[in-house]
């Protein structure tokens, strides 16, 4: 609109110069003024440039924070030890940046120290300020027709039924290489996760698994089934961190018994797994059934698991509810320890029992939540009671 009001004045004034100057002077005044005209108009195609670069700048690198707490009252009584009482907290805070529209960047920090299957810090020691680790750093590329690859420390990309913990404990973010695809129906996930990576420390050794499922609807209901394998050579090697024989529920034999030197995994966890979940709705109450069943191959006794469970309604609107119920029996060596659940039977494998939960949402970021762990612990060994109550309130943003 500019340039044309421009074009009409200049015409006005030639038409006017027109009638007071010689036609040479015209001549001249119109070259000058079309040169600026060419000037003009390539200013403002510059200008257009820069404001579509600015504003895909702006767009590709805008970095998404989300987070969440939650603080945690819970009761731990266990057959032949003293009760224990304690409060804890949990912090996690990541962002996430993209770029470029198929590469996704991510840092993030959670409460906590070396143990990466917990986030929690016990309240306590005086009021001492509480660890603060990197629990996420990585890179996403989306290369096209449903294929991603990840790289660095990420959310575990395996698929966790009701983020069952059987196998990979919630808070465990794998640390390596892992492929995805996800397209239609069919999804497969691949990783590679290192166990050590450092050759001065010990001899690399990583964990290799892959993962195919199939998803699909049925009437109102979604079905899920799928299967994976996941092999962690382990067996001759050390514990990866804690104590000597902390292994987790896995078997182990030590040079030394009573000082405890030189104890080393039994076996490789050469682990076969099979699961199915279901999504559906009873009396008007989103309903979900699932059950997973593990067995170790590399193993030649206590090398099977199995857990079971269903959750009714779901807290995610305000004043909305869910209670789930789960059965979990795994045995020493159905899988590798180190990576699984640690609530359950006090954390690691050779456990069994019940787990009741209820969560109520009173809005759509904060939720209250009641667990009780009826379970048993060491079943190859002591066989001990294990009873565990939690009383959580957690806000998400």
């Amino acid at each position: 609109m500019f340039l044309t009001f421009f074009r009409l004045t200049l015409i006005t004034c030639l038409s006017i110069a027109a009638n007071l100057a010689a036609a040479d002077e015209i001549q001249q005044v119109k070259t000058e003024l079309l040169s600026l005209l060419e000037r003009i108009e390539a200013l403002e195609d510059e200008n257009n440039q820069l404001k579509a670069v600015s504003s895909n700048f702006t767009s590709n690198n805008k970095i998404d924070v989300k987070g969440d707490l939650r603080y945690r009252y819970e009761d731990i009584q266990t057959e032949g030890k003293p009760g224990r009482e304690r409060s804890r907290v949990r912090a996690r805070i990541s962002g996430v940046a993209n770029p470029t529209k198929d590469i996704e960047i991510g840092i993030g920090l959670a409460s906590g120290g070396s143990d990466p299957t917990s986030t929690n810090q016990t309240l306590g020691n005086g009021g001492t300020s509480k660890g603060v680790v990197l629990d996420l750093a990585y890179f996403s590329w989306k290369m096209g027709n449903g294929v991603g690859v990840i790289g660095g420390k990420f959310k575990n990309v395996f698929y966790r039924l009701e983020k069952n913990t059987m196998m990979w404990d919630g808070d465990y973010n794998p640390e390596g290489l892992a492929v995805t695809y996800n397209r239609g129906p069919i999804f497969i996930n691949t990783g590679l996760n290192w166990l050590e990576s450092d050759a001065k420390v010990d001899k690399p050794i990583a964990m290799l698994g892959a993962q195919i499922g199939y998803s699909t609807e049925i009437n109102s209901s979604a079905l899920t089934i799928g299967a994976g394998f996941y092999d962690f050579p382990v067996k001759g090697r050390t514990v990866f961190r804690g104590d000597n024989d902390d292994f987790f529920g896995n078997s182990f034999m030590c040079t030394d018994s009573e000082a405890l030197l030189g104890c080393k995994y039994n076996y490789d966890y050469e682990e076969i797994e099979v699961f199915v979940h279901l999504k559906t709705s009873l009396a008007n109450q989103p309903t979900t059934f699932y059950a997973d069943y593990v067995h170790n191959k590399a193993a030649t006794d206590l090398n099977t698991g199995f857990e079971a469970g269903l959750i009714i309604g779901k807290a995610s609107e305000p004043a909305s509810w869910q209670f789930g119920y789960s059965y979990r029996d795994l045995e020493a060596d159905a899988v590798f320890g180190a990576v699984g659940d640690s609530d359950v039977g006090g954390g690691g494998t050779d456990v069994k029992g019940h787990v009741l939960k209820g969560k109520f949402a009173i809005n759509k970021t904060w939720k209250l939540a009641l667990t009780y762990f009826d379970n048993k612990k060491d079943m190859s060994g002591k066989n001990q009671n294990y009873d565990r109550f939690q009383i959580d309130t957690e806000f998400k943003f």
